[in-house]
């Protein structure tokens, strides 16, 4: 009798800490390295590479600099899209969001 409480309140223990640890990994995000470019498809799947010093240079000719926070959701069948966050609204929860 005294096992079977040990083993449900080890069960219990279990689940709620690998519901915390779901929490965590939810937001995390990582940083570009520096010359790190991200190519995002549409059907949501994403590549990235690093570039030599000519590409690099070539392909900075044609970017221009974020002026704000982007956003990117995924509907459930994959296809990706980009939330326009021009509002301050917008602009605060997508801050919020990347802390």
């Amino acid at each position: 009798m005294h096992s079977i409480k040990l083993v449900a309140m080890a069960g219990l223990a279990s689940l709620f800490a690998s519901q915390a640890f779901a929490e965590d990994t939810m937001g995390t995000m990582t940083m570009m390295k520096g010359g790190q470019v991200t190519a995002i498809m549409p059907d949501g799947h994403m590549g990235t590479m690093m570039p030599d010093a000519k590409t690099s240079a070539e392909m900075m000719k044609m970017a221009k600099p974020m002026k704000h926070c982007m956003m990117m959701i995924t509907d459930a069948k994959g296809k990706a899209y980009m939330i326009d966050t021009s509002t301050k609204k917008a602009q605060a929860e997508c801050e919020k969001m990347a802390m």
